[in-house]
């Protein structure tokens, strides 16, 4: 268990924290992934939706040829869906509510999301550069 008495006055303890806790087993969210970019010309946050199947193994695969889907890319892949929004808000109403189908099966994907969409907003909002994490 991770002691978290002395990650609140400290930020290089909240950094030690964050980086042990990214590295714990995470099992992928079968409904697919998400790749966050920013438009800065539209001022838009872009959530590309690629799906996957995961295998006996926990790996990703490709859900029409089977390969597993590499982490450095294997080609150019086409996403399922395409979403735009002004705010990190915005964007997770369009993938969490209404009817549905959403693209997200797993709660730990969710938050995930959440945090990742948040920090490309700063981004956008502050001009910094976004790389997801």
């Amino acid at each position: 268990m991770v002691d978290l008495s002395q990650t609140v006055a400290r930020p290089e303890a909240r950094k030690a924290l964050d980086d042990q806790l990214s590295q714990r087993f995470i099992a992928l969210d079968p409904a697919g992934y998400f790749l966050i970019k920013l438009d800065r010309e539209t001022a838009e946050l872009v959530v590309e939706h690629y799906r996957n199947d995961v295998d006996e193994r926990g790996l990703a695969t490709d859900p029409e040829t089977g390969e597993v889907l590499s982490c450095r890319g294997s080609g150019p892949r086409t996403a399922a869906a395409v979403y735009r929004a002004r705010t990190a808000k915005e964007m997770g109403i369009q993938l969490t509510e209404g009817d549905g189908p959403h693209p997200l099966s797993c709660l730990d994907h969710a938050l995930y999301l959440g945090r990742e969409l948040q920090r490309a907003e700063l981004a956008l909002l502050t001009g910094i550069d976004y790389v997801q994490d």
